[in-house]
């Protein structure tokens, strides 16, 4: 689902808050991703542009995928895809996807890709995923788990460890009820 990319640009837009929802509706067959930022947004010319893979705020490398991907296979997957931003308040990133369309991939390893974005700022942002399906939810929140912790940073192996069981058991619970 190239959450891990998205949520590196809200990283790298300065974002002091990241929300990442994923919804499933089972029912109407629909996936939702939403990644929303309070990052340094981007102007209405950039928000035009960066769909294109080779339109990237990089000096790295020339090209940005993970926005154009998404689009892409909200497009592939009878979805729709929109991209919000203003300058100096943020961005919200929303693609809808078919959930049984043939071309939808897995979702891929999403406790995997929050462990690693805990690896990587483990100081900030502050990271909200909500996963939801047919109703059902939860949320990990990481400023709750800031303040159960006392301050110690969330890359602690014993920290990570533990992020992955609960992410784990409660996508589980969420998938099996």
């Amino acid at each position: 689902m190239h959450i891990l990319d998205i949520v590196q640009n809200s990283i790298s837009a300065g974002a002091t808050k990241i929300e990442v929802l994923i919804r499933i509706d089972t029912v109407a067959d629909r996936l939702v991703l939403e990644v929303k930022d309070d990052g340094c947004g981007m102007s209405e010319e950039m928000v035009a542009r960066v769909t294109s893979p080779f339109t990237t705020s990089r000096t790295t490398r020339k090209v940005g995928l993970g926005i154009p991907l998404v689009k892409q296979l909200a497009d592939m997957t009878n979805g729709c895809f929109t991209l919000q931003s203003k300058v100096g308040e943020g961005t919200v990133l929303r693609a809808e996807f078919q959930f049984s369309h043939l071309d939808l991939p897995p979702m891929g390893d999403l406790v995997g890709t929050m462990q690693s974005l805990l690896i990587s700022a483990p100081e900030a942002p502050e990271f909200v995923l909500t996963y939801e399906k047919d109703g059902k939810s939860f949320v990990f929140d990481t400023r709750e788990v800031r303040a159960a912790l006392g301050g110690l940073p969330l890359n602690l192996p014993d920290v990570l460890a533990w992020v992955k069981d609960f992410l784990t058991e409660n996508i589980m619970e969420v998938e099996t009820q």
